[in-house]
């Protein structure tokens, strides 16, 4: 099998009559996704093996490969490259009659170039080609093991693409959906923006989240999707909305469905920034076994994303919160009414705060932790009136936030040394590093435990 990466250059400033398109450099943008694309094709292992890298003569085409390999010195890309004046051109024949005299030896070439030749290049070796190729953005095609100079049209065998907004968050996020401007609007209009805002984010993160390689992606769809559920929760303690209950279930569970992945995310970046208690072969062993882990619960998001039935239901919650009756019934949501059911919140939370002992199973502090999720959130709906308090969470929600983490990394070692049956070594590396482990959630208990009641003040506030 062979793979062919057809690049495009990343983005280029302007021409003008002073300067010809053969010499335009990188823009600023352009030099940032060119870094995105290096990490993100590393990651997917595109520079990796007997890589043979051919390069347009243009500044733009060379001045990316030059990004990139700043990006990544290790791999020593600009010493490696073939730059090539054939390369620039516009034309797919031409494209494809160079392509055509490739040595049959080289199995894994990258060629950065131009569009429209690029992208037809593609369309003619796999009709599933998208209908554009970005600046920055490749098209990874799988071809058979034939001489290059035997290709023919249709014969790609399988093909993905990645754009550098789909690479990186940042990138996304400065073309993303833009945020309502809510600073004068009244409760039912910053609800129904507040939602419809956040569900164009969840579908526009979707394609950087699928292709797995920034974590952000992951994070920011979490909490797009919790953030509309806590809103619809919201509503639903304050008035009757007809259907809304059951579409929180369904928001829930794909929430849900990101667990696992979010998880194993936040375990291997902690091991990036601190070594643990382990063997450096354990050590080894235990990264690649959570990388595994990682690939398989990013397949299974993947797949469910890919279901029918996942686009449906979110079209269904699309369509309910446009909804004329979920438009009528937000009527009967005031300010009064939210400040009243905060002012039940707070309670409960402090009464399950006082609850808490050094007996109390961890459950109860995941429980504490999800209840000031759902105060934040009901909080946020007036951000003004709420500004000092919504500050004065955040240290409560890092502690309680740090003690899950220390539970979920607790569960993935366990499984871990479970997996290394006949390695009483390792279970006895990983029984030390569990102690350690719980001797931090031990202070971690006794820092929230401290925490001061919520319903104090702020209740009181509320009631006026």
């Amino acid at each position: 099998m062979r793979q062919l990466v057809l690049m495009r250059h990343a983005k280029a400033k302007r021409g003008s009559q002073k300067m010809a398109d053969h010499d335009r450099p990188l823009s600023k943008r352009g030099r940032r996704q060119a870094a995105a694309m290096a990490e993100a094709m590393q990651y997917r292992k595109d520079l990796e093996g007997e890589l043979k890298l051919h390069v347009s003569g243009a500044t733009r085409t060379r001045e990316t490969l030059d990004e990139m390999a700043k990006r990544r010195p290790e791999l020593a890309l600009s010493e490696r490259a073939d730059v090539d004046e054939t390369l620039y051109t516009f034309d797919a024949n031409a494209l494809l009659a160079w392509l055509r005299r490739l040595p049959d030896a080289n199995a894994n070439v990258l060629v950065i170039g131009h569009n429209p030749a690029l992208l037809e290049l593609a369309r003619w070796l796999c009709p599933a080609a998208p209908d554009g190729l970005p600046t920055g953005s490749l098209l990874r095609l799988a071809l058979p093991d034939t001489a290059w100079r035997s290709l023919e049209r249709d014969s790609a065998e399988g093909m993905e693409s990645l754009t550098p907004e789909q690479a990186s968050h940042a990138l996304f996020k400065r073309r993303g959906p833009e945020p309502p401007k809510l600073d004068k609007a009244g409760l039912k209009r910053r609800i129904l923006e507040l939602l419809a805002h956040q569900y164009r984010c969840v579908r526009a993160l979707e394609p950087g989240m699928v292709a797995g390689v920034d974590v952000e992606f992951l994070h920011q769809y979490r909490v797009n999707l919790r953030r509309s559920r806590a809103i619809g929760e919201s509503v639903l303690t304050t008035i009757k909305v007809p259907g809304l209950k059951k579409r929180l279930k369904r928001l829930k569970r794909r929430a849900q469905a990101t667990s696992d992945l979010r998880d194993l995310d936040v375990f291997l970046e902690s091991l990036t920034e601190s070594s643990p208690p382990l063997a450096s072969r354990s050590r080894q062993a235990l990264t690649r076994w959570l990388q595994a882990r990682r690939k398989e619960a990013h397949a299974a998001l993947c797949q469910q994303l890919a279901q029918p039935d996942y686009a449906e239901a979110m079209r269904d919650w699309w369509n309910l919160i446009h909804s004329r009756a979920f438009r009528q019934a937000l009527a009967g949501v005031s300010n009064k009414r939210i400040a009243s059911v905060l002012i039940e919140r707070l309670v409960r939370h402090d009464q399950a705060l006082a609850g808490l002992t050094s007996q109390s199973d961890d459950g109860a502090f995941h429980d504490l932790r999800k209840a000031v999720k759902r105060i934040r959130y009901l909080a946020e709906l007036a951000p003004k009136r709420h500004r000092e308090f919504l500050a004065g969470l955040k240290h409560r929600q890092r502690l309680l936030g740090d003690f899950q983490d220390l539970c979920t990394r607790q569960a993935w070692i366990e499984a871990f040394a479970a997996s290394a049956r006949h390695a009483p070594r390792r279970r006895r590396e990983c029984d030390t590093w569990q102690a350690a482990l719980e001797e931090k959630k031990r202070a971690l208990r006794e820092k929230i435990m401290a925490l001061a009641p919520l319903a104090g003040a702020h209740g009181t506030a509320l009631k006026r």
